[in-house]
């Protein structure tokens, strides 16, 4: 197992987080094959970064094998939590409202989504 010294992951962990979520387990080749449909990153430059994850703890890999397996060891619920909570403190003064606003006006939302975000407020609005 890795070692437990999480961290806050930065913004290319979180994207290499992101794959790794989706598929649970990927080899640093499969990561990168991703990574590459979306922007432009050397295969080292992918290996180096999943090395520092593992250390700081972000993830785990499995080295029995000559390819090595790495999986997420930090939950993306979790992190979002923590990500957001960060975020109104510190770009929002405290105030969900103002993220909230923000997020909505600044993209598109869907019905679906509209409809999702309503049945949420309802609910606190009842505790």
């Amino acid at each position: 197992m890795g070692i437990i010294k999480t961290s806050k992951p930065t913004e290319s962990e979180l994207e290499i987080l992101q794959i790794l979520w989706d598929r649970s387990s990927a080899t640093v080749r499969e990561v990168h094959e991703e990574l590459s449909k979306v922007k432009e990153s050397g295969y080292t430059t992918t290996l180096k970064l999943m090395q520092i994850m593992f250390e700081k703890g972000l993830v785990v890999r499995d080295d029995s094998s000559k390819t090595h397996i790495y999986q997420p060891n930090i939950s993306k619920d979790k992190t979002q939590k923590q990500l957001v909570g960060k975020m109104v403190t510190s770009l929002f003064g405290g105030s969900a409202s103002q993220m909230v606003m923000q997020a909505l006006g600044s993209h598109t939302t869907s019905k679906a989504e509209l409809d999702e975000i309503q049945k949420l407020l309802d609910n606190l609005k009842k505790q």
